[in-house]
């Protein structure tokens, strides 16, 4: 018995590799062999060779690299140099020209944003802007890097004609009290308003050291009137 079908099983294989007969599948759909694994395997092989197809491409020029984005990011704490109302006011003029509301702004909302700062830039040099915080290479800006030109301008590594420069300068970002325009000056707002605090501190106690000498020398004034009043009785 075993023999026969062995026997039918290479009959069917020679007539099919010499054309005489159509290959099909030897499970039909809906029956069961017993086993249950052929599925998974299936989806395994198809998803394993949809990697390998992925990165081939890759390696022939096809397709583009795309970079895991950063999940965890919390402003306040890898911005330190700037205060919360600083991150907040960047926020609320990045959030304003995302046009798409992606979280992200592209080169034509940077475009935008650049006119509308009387700043306008060419497209190569919108390109540039980019290219210059664009740490994850996906050619566009996202809120990190958008801070990045703040901190970038804050230390003073921006040149002074560059387009990250103009839209640091022109974004009227509050970086001290008294408002002072643009990144650039960040620190140096921050000396003045450390001065600006240690003389209003030095003015409070000129005052109270007045007020003490004041009522000191009431005090004697007073103590030299009695004494002047007790020698007339």
């Amino acid at each position: 018995m075993a023999t026969d079908e062995l026997s039918s099983k290479l009959s069917r294989r020679l007539q099919i590799e010499e054309g005489a007969e159509d290959p099909v599948a030897v499970d039909a759909p809906g029956q069961h062999t017993g086993s249950e694994e052929k599925p998974n395997t299936a989806n395994a092989n198809s998803e394993l060779g949809a990697k390998l197809l992925r990165r081939e491409e890759l390696n022939e020029g096809i397709g583009e690299h795309s970079l895991p984005s950063m999940k965890i990011f919390n402003p306040f704490t890898e911005f330190k140099e700037f205060s919360r109302k600083q991150i907040k006011d960047m926020e609320t003029l990045f959030k304003t020209y995302d046009a798409g509301k992606d979280n992200y702004i592209d080169l034509m909302e940077l475009k935008l944003m650049m006119e509308k700062l009387g700043a306008p830039q060419t497209h190569i040099g919108l390109k540039n802007m980019i290219k210059e915080v664009d740490e994850d290479l996906d050619n566009k800006l996202s809120f990190r890097e958008f801070l990045l030109i703040f901190r970038k301008a804050a230390a003073g590594e921006l040149a002074e004609d560059s387009g990250l420069c103009a839209l640091a300068r022109l974004s009227e970002i509050d970086v001290s009290t008294e408002g002072v325009k643009g990144a650039k000056t960040f620190f140096e707002a921050k000396v003045k308003a450390i001065n600006e605090s240690n003389r209003f501190e030095s003015e409070i106690r000129q005052e109270q050291e007045a007020k003490k000498k004041q009522a000191e020398e009431q005090k004697q004034r007073r103590a030299a009137f009695k004494e002047l009043q007790s020698a007339f009785k």
